[in-house]
């Protein structure tokens, strides 16, 4: 009868997000997160088929699960209030999971998306810019009943580019951002769709 595993997929990416987050995925080695776990190096390789796919699967958890609640805010029916709640949702996220934020915000996706990914693996990513697009373009068109290039580009700013640069510098500090975090985002968020014409 096989001895069962001592180490399971989760607890092997979650040791892994640890280093990651820490030395960056350059950083997160085999034998850094062999250590992490305090497990031999075979205990990874027997679970996951690369480095890569594991960095991977890191990176995907990462920005699926931040997606996933910015994705919840932004559909509310009130287009207005959901901008709003999705541009909050950005530094209190960095707050409540500031190791998600270090991968996601201090790093390319680049840098975790190597050779070596299944073809499920590039469909997930796949899936998430997708997720993105949709979910801005029917956001404008709740919002302004128009989803035209302009349009969406100031949404884009507003919704996702401004509130990730306020918050990156906290994120490269070690620190939770401040309450004039969110004052700066949300004002950035009134004052570009003010420029996009909704008449409140």
């Amino acid at each position: 009868m096989p001895r069962p595993a001592r180490f399971d997929d989760e607890q092997i990416v979650a040791a892994t997000a640890r280093v990651a987050a820490a030395r960056g995925p350059a950083g997160a080695t085999v034998a850094r997160i062999a250590a992490a776990l305090r497990a031999p190096t075979g205990s990874i390789y027997h679970r996951f088929a690369s480095r890569d796919v594991l960095l991977g699967e890191v990176w995907l958890r990462a920005a699926e699960s931040f997606q996933a609640g910015f994705a919840q805010c932004l559909g509310a029916d009130d287009a207005r209030a959901a901008g709003l709640a999705a541009v909050r949702y950005v530094p209190q996220q960095v707050r409540d999971r500031p190791q998600e934020a270090r991968i996601l915000l201090l790093h390319r996706r680049e840098d975790f998306l190597e050779r070596g990914w299944p073809a499920a693996m590039k469909s997930r990513a796949k899936a998430l810019s997708r997720q993105m697009d949709d979910g801005v373009q029917a956001f404008c068109q709740r919002l302004f009943g128009r989803s035209d290039a302009v349009t969406l580009r100031i949404a884009f700013y507003a919704l996702a580019e401004a509130p990730l640069a306020a918050v990156r510098r906290h994120v490269q500090a070690k620190e939770p951002p401040p309450p004039t975090v969110d004052a700066l985002i949300e004002a950035t968020y009134f004052a570009s769709i003010a420029l996009a014409g909704d008449k409140p």
